[in-house]
């Protein structure tokens, strides 16, 4: 597996935010930064930083209203 897109290569902060973001998106298809700062209780620049990273690595990906799950899902080795 590329260490890029490791799952376990995510910090607690990344996966945090990760289902935050993934909790919204199912139901309403994105959160906006000032929902997602709240609803994981971290600092604006934490949460900004971790969505650059989440971004980078495809997990997450922009859209007009704010965040979304992107193309990279989690795969199970066997």
């Amino acid at each position: 597996m590329d260490r890029e897109h490791d799952v376990q290569a995510l910090s607690d902060v990344d996966i945090h935010v990760y289902e935050a973001v993934a909790g919204q998106a199912v139901e309403h298809g994105s959160i906006g930064l000032g929902e997602l700062v709240h609803s994981t209780g971290l600092p604006g620049e934490e949460v900004r930083e971790s969505l650059e990273r989440l971004i980078g690595q495809g997990y997450v990906r922009v859209t007009g209203e704010g965040y979304a799950l992107g193309p990279h899902t989690f795969g199970v080795w066997r």
